[in-house]
């Protein structure tokens, strides 16, 4: 989502990989639908890639329509709908997957981070004719493999993972509690701030944007509320092209006490500043 990310390794994609624009509101749809046609039309485009919420790109949650329209468009081209819910999947917006909010079915999901809960696992799933293409019966040797393909450890732990995730019932823990964390932290602007506050997010992941009051990226307060935060025991990460959205992205199994704890440090170093 930065350039200077980008940069380095854009040679070596060579012909594969474009990128289409992020939609943060309704009329930014048709500028992606004319982009991802136009890529249709002059490139091989095999698949889409998508993050059904954009995650450290700034918490960036894209209109309803977003996912339907990729939806079609790979179905009208004979390309794959690829989610990477890496970041959003296993209750963080409020439902196991972030893509059940559009009620979108992709190809194949991405899967990483909260599959385990901090063991070093990864996954893929998807459509049974896809995985049985990559994967078929065996000849002596997989066709696609890796090391550490199938860790009985890392499986293990993802098992008992999913089975609390079940068992707390977490996405319905942070759909609720979401609602309490959007509506804390859209009341902590202030007269005395010198920054404009936007809030936006689904479930347990939400963003402030801090802008300054001619509109350009309040970046400097950002990093400096981050710092501050962290000193006092709070730990967030500045996400967004300028390092301006204060990301609130806690464990499921925070307490609102615990949220109204943050918003509060939050809001006093903010009102602060």
């Amino acid at each position: 989502h930065r350039e200077h990310f980008r940069s380095p390794f854009r040679s070596q994609l060579r012909e594969f990989g474009h990128f289409a624009p992020f939609p943060k509101k309704t009329s930014d749809l048709a500028t992606v639908e004319f982009q991802v046609r136009h890529f249709f039309r002059r490139e091989r485009i095999s698949a889409i890639l998508v993050e059904p919420i954009q995650a450290r790109g700034g918490i960036n949650v894209p209109p309803k329509e977003f996912l339907p329209l990729l939806r079609k468009l790979c179905d009208e081209h004979g390309a794959l709908l690829i989610a990477d819910e890496i970041y959003t999947g296993f209750g963080r917006t409020g439902k196991w997957f972030a893509c059940e909010h559009s009620g979108v079915i992709p190809d194949l999901i991405c899967l990483g981070k909260a599959l385990t809960g901090g063991f070093p696992l990864s996954a893929c799933i998807g459509r049974a004719d896809l995985m049985d293409a990559a994967w078929p019966a065996s000849t002596g040797e997989a066709i696609h493999t890796s090391t550490f393909l199938g860790h009985p450890v890392g499986c293990a732990m993802a098992l008992a993972q999913i089975k609390e995730i079940e068992r707390l019932k977490l996405p319905k823990h942070s759909a609720e509690l979401g609602k309490f964390l959007l509506d804390a932290l859209a009341s902590i602007q202030d007269s005395k701030s010198k920054t404009q506050n936007s809030v936006r997010g689904l479930g347990l992941m939400v963003g402030v944007e801090l802008s300054l009051p001619d509109g350009k990226s309040a970046t400097e307060a950002a990093l400096t509320a981050v710092k501050t935060l962290l000193h006092r025991g709070y730990i967030f990460l500045p996400e967004g092209e300028h390092g301006n959205v204060i990301s609130f992205t806690p464990p499921l199994t925070i307490t609102k006490a615990q949220l109204a704890k943050a918003v509060g440090a939050l809001a006093e170093i903010l009102n602060y500043e």
